[in-house]
């Protein structure tokens, strides 16, 4: 039976990957949605490849172009914030949310509250509003499929038993590119260094926060919504092979792990097939050539983002989607050269430190706590900029 998908994020990484997937099941699914942010080339050729319903920009000023790619095709176009709501709630088996950044927040939450089950790949959507998320997916009957390598690795391992009888959930991070970098050396570090992941082949911006390791913090808060199993039991621990994506250990003890080379398209994989499986062009692990499987606990000391992250997430309320904007900020100004690499997770901590907003209770809150944060951290950037960065 055909499934109608919708790709929320249709020319990034992970839209791409999905897109690869799809192209070899091809009577396994029908696109109805595809999105992009102004990337209209792309977005263009792939609605034309695959013929959905509609293909949406999110940037206004790029939807002339996008209808005069597609006149004459049949495709509905649409442009905008908006546009981008209505189309997460048209019928649909599946959504993948694979918007970046905070952008697929309202999107995500449309396509939930219609009661889509939605693969979600865009982590700062449950960062900044978890509580929002989970609630309006139980409201709706909506189930949320993790993309993430990790929490799908998670999701995977706890089919084999209850949550309840969980007794810790562990987290694997490769540790990044600085992982064996002293601090001396991590001040100096360059965006080029910072992006040039051992392992994974990503974009910048989750590049970037592996290298400062606050993606894992994110994932903790991630998996501390989506697996509630209690913070105190969600650990990480360090693995740069990126062999095994995440482990659950029971109460008697029996641990479970989920293995897989390091290809997106295994974890999308799973959420596309679930609750069956499907075959994938992966290449399957040879663990006699990999021969070794490491493990070391996280060194907070010089990555201090993953406590700033369980900080956020122990205290809750406005914390994390604080954390979430302050970061994307700060990222966003080391990629431009504007700061230095232990600057991020200071201006993060700074933001943090400066205002304590009441406890979130709408979509409409999370989004003016994002707008208040992305200003503090802008303040701190430019601070910082003027002369000599002093770090607490």
């Amino acid at each position: 039976m055909t499934r109608c998908l919708s790709l929320f994020g249709a020319t990034g990484s992970v839209g791409q990957s999905t897109l690869d997937l799809v192209r070899r099941d091809g009577e396994a699914w029908r696109v109805g949605v595809l999105t992009a942010n102004c990337d209209v080339r792309e977005l263009a050729r792939l609605a034309l490849e695959f013929r959905p319903d509609v293909a949406v920009v999110a940037d206004e000023s790029c939807h002339d172009a996008l209808k005069a790619a597609l006149a004459g095709s049949g495709i509905e176009t649409a442009a905008g914030a908006a546009a981008l709501v209505e189309a997460a709630g048209r019928p649909a088996d599946l959504v993948m949310a694979a918007i970046v950044g905070t952008a697929g927040l309202a999107p995500t939450m449309a396509a939930l509250a219609a009661g889509r089950d939605v693969a979600l790949a865009n982590k700062e959507a449950l960062v900044s509003a978890g509580d929002l998320m989970t609630a309006a997916a139980r409201a709706s009957g909506a189930t949320i499929l993790p993309v993430d390598s990790e929490h799908n690795a998670i999701f995977q391992c706890l089919a084999g038993g209850r949550i309840d009888e969980v007794r810790r959930i562990i987290l694997t991070a490769s540790g990044g590119p600085f992982r064996t970098m002293s601090a001396a050396d991590m001040a100096a570090a360059t965006p080029a260094q910072a992006v040039a992941h051992p392992n994974w082949s990503m974009g910048a911006k989750i590049s970037v926060d592996s290298a400062t390791m606050m993606n894992k913090g994110l994932e903790l808060i991630e998996a501390h919504h989506l697996f509630p199993v209690g913070l105190d039991r969600i650990e990480i621990l360090v693995h740069p092979q990126s062999v095994i994506h995440s482990l659950v250990e029971y109460i008697d003890c029996s641990t479970l792990a989920q293995l897989g080379s390091p290809d997106m398209r295994i974890p999308i994989a799973s959420a596309l097939a679930w609750p069956q499986r499907m075959a994938t062009p992966c290449a399957p692990l040879d663990l006699a050539t990999i021969s070794r499987l490491d493990f070391e606990a996280p060194d907070e000391d010089r990555f201090p983002a993953t406590a700033l992250c369980r900080a956020a997430i122990a205290e809750g309320g406005a914390r994390p989607a604080q954390l979430n904007a302050a970061n994307e900020v700060a990222v966003a100004a080391f990629l431009a050269g504007r700061i230095s690499f232990p600057a991020i997770v200071d201006t993060v901590r700074r933001v943090i430190d400066a205002n304590a907003p009441p406890v979130p209770t709408s979509l409409q809150d999370i989004f003016s706590v994002d707008a208040a944060s992305r200003a503090a951290a802008q303040r701190f950037v430019e601070r910082q900029g003027s002369g000599p960065v002093h770090y607490a």
